[in-house]
């Protein structure tokens, strides 16, 4: 049987009704993430229980990756996955956790940058088996 290649439908640069999609930033994200959540979501779940969520979803973004990526082989029931969404859904639930812990991605984001940047310096620059194809 031959492989499913991986089901992609929302790798695309524009929304559903086929028009460009504005650029969002993180603030932005955290906000429509909110909103969605008190208006469509009810409430937040717990932390535990978006933690759990977290889990899930990135077992699901690790189902894709071995199949598409990996020597694993897709299964039809497989075809429900896509790596795009996976990683969207993994997105949200990160969302969720960081407004309902009151963290701002945007600061955290660029402080995260700003502390690799300096640590990493010549880190990787300087390893072997970065530059070193047969490494």
């Amino acid at each position: 049987m031959e492989p499913l290649p991986p089901h992609n439908d929302y790798q695309k640069t524009t929304d559903s009704g086929g028009e460009s999609q504005i650029p969002l930033t993180v603030a932005d994200l955290q906000k429509q993430v909110d909103d969605w959540i008190k208006t469509l979501g009810v409430r937040y779940f717990s932390e535990l229980t978006n933690l759990a969520q977290l889990m899930e979803e990135v077992g699901e973004l690790s189902r894709v990756i071995s199949r598409t990526y990996g020597e694993q082989s897709w299964k039809q029931s497989d075809r429900a996955y896509n790596l795009a969404d996976e990683m969207a859904d993994i997105l949200f639930v990160l969302v969720c956790l960081a407004n309902q812990t009151g963290v701002d991605l945007t600061s955290a984001i660029q402080a995260n940058l700003a502390k690799k940047t300096k640590r990493d310096a010549n880190r990787h620059v300087n390893n072997p088996k970065l530059s070193n194809p047969e490494c």
